[in-house]
């Protein structure tokens, strides 16, 4: 017994903190999906509250994780460990049977999962969950009351600190297929040999006689007594999903050029994307921003376009206020919010990858760029980037272990 709590206290606790960490590393993906929710359930006056759950929820389910995983606080995170499992098994029940949304976002996009193998999931965990729950009072820590409530407090501390840094800039690890690096080209195509979607043919013939309507399929229907059945009508049913291309709605369509996709992708040249899936949202200062880029893109011969999913009586009335020099392009608003996590972002492509992005607040500057070429500053950018998470990594390491040495060592002297 005492291994099979162990053993279920560390798989629930990697679980949550898988959970907490993915999600809170995007916020406002997690907010994208709360809003999806509230729609599906017709409750779109909770929108407003969006950010604010997609904060507390990977706050909570990292928490909670943590402290499940180093058997700190356990008796409190049973209860939260129940109370979670206990509202969304029910609900992941609801949305496999009725599938309002197609992906929970219980991993974000690090892993999706069906509706119903989410529901699955659940099941095992609130196994498991349960399991913990009424052996709570069993678990004995290692660690005394101060240590478990400072590491309590260090770890809401920092993931606070991570849910708000990618909240105000970009998730500092990207799980979507417009990722630094991928190449969208790449992400649409499928596979050889992939399997496609699977569909039931349902043909309705109607009786000439009796004027019965009858149900057929393709291997049975009457096409050939014309004497005694008429066609009524259609429909087709799908009953098993093929390949979906990760990137499967990324379409330029400019004003009067039409769709220029595979133009912009196939070029051997960099160009500069401008993404905001609402005009009406964006700053004067950004836009001013983005217009000395696109001047300093227009001189070095760069493409330069906007994205957008405002109507084209909002891109004119934001152009000639702002006298915004580059056109834009229509796309799908749920293809802009997966692309970059900012109104507006920028991004940089060559050749269909992705080099590097932006989110309206770390904007490059225009005169920095001038004298660089556009890819020996992304890779000096992200690997000074890249530097700071190390340090800090390695402050905070440095900083739990030399609380936990003090700790122990104070309780020798006192001892």
């Amino acid at each position: 017994m005492k291994l099979l709590m162990n053993v279920c206290r560390i798989l629930v606790g990697a679980v949550f903190i898988f959970s907490g960490f993915v999600k809170g590393v995007d916020p406002l993906g997690s907010n994208y999906k709360f809003i999806d929710y509230f729609n599906a359930f017709g409750m779109s006056w909770m929108n407003f509250s969006a950010l604010f759950f997609s904060f507390v929820l990977s706050l909570a389910e990292f928490l909670i994780g943590v402290c499940l995983f180093l058997n700190i606080k356990t008796k409190w995170a049973a209860w939260g460990a129940l109370l979670f499992m206990a509202v969304f098994t029910p609900l992941t029940l609801v949305l496999a049977i009725k599938n309002p949304v197609t992906d929970c976002g219980c991993f974000g996009d690090a892993w999706v999962l069906t509706n119903w193998e989410t529901f699955w999931k659940n099941v095992v965990l609130l196994a498991m969950v349960l399991v913990i729950f009424f052996k709570r009072d069993h678990y004995k820590s290692l660690f005394n009351f101060l240590e478990q409530t400072v590491l309590m407090t260090g770890t809401i501390v920092f993931m606070l600190c991570i849910e708000f840094y990618c909240y105000r800039h970009l998730p500092i690890i990207d799980f979507r297929p417009y990722a630094i690096g991928k190449n969208i080209q790449e992400g649409m195509s499928i596979p050889e040999g992939a399997p496609h979607d699977e569909y039931k043919t349902t043909l309705n013939y109607k009786n000439k006689n009796t004027g019965e309507v009858k149900e057929f399929d393709e291997t049975n229907y009457p096409w050939q007594d014309t004497l005694n059945w008429e066609f009524h009508s259609s429909e087709q049913k799908l009953i098993k999903e093929g390949f979906k291309a990760p990137i499967h709605d990324f379409v330029m369509e400019h004003p009067t050029l039409g769709d220029i996709t595979d133009e912009v992708l196939q070029d051997d040249n960099y160009t500069f994307l401008v993404v905001s899936y609402d005009l009406n949202k964006i700053s004067p200062d950004n836009l001013e921003k983005l217009n000395e880029l696109a001047a300093y893109a227009r001189e070095k011969d760069y493409r330069f376009y906007g994205l957008t999913a405002s109507n084209s009586d909002v891109v004119k009335q934001v152009s000639d206020r702002y006298h915004i020099p580059y056109e834009f392009c229509s796309m799908d608003e749920i293809q802009l919010k997966t692309i970059v996590r900012s109104n507006p972002g920028l991004v940089l492509l060559k050749k269909g990858t992705v080099i590097d992005k932006w989110g309206h607040r770390d904007l490059p500057d225009a005169e920095i760029l001038q004298d660089k070429e556009p890819l020996a500053y992304c890779l000096s950018e992200q690997q000074s980037i890249t530097d700071k998470y190390v340090v800090y990594s390695l402050t905070l390491l440095y900083l739990c272990l030399l609380f936990l040495y003090m700790t122990k060592k104070y309780r020798k002297l006192k001892a």
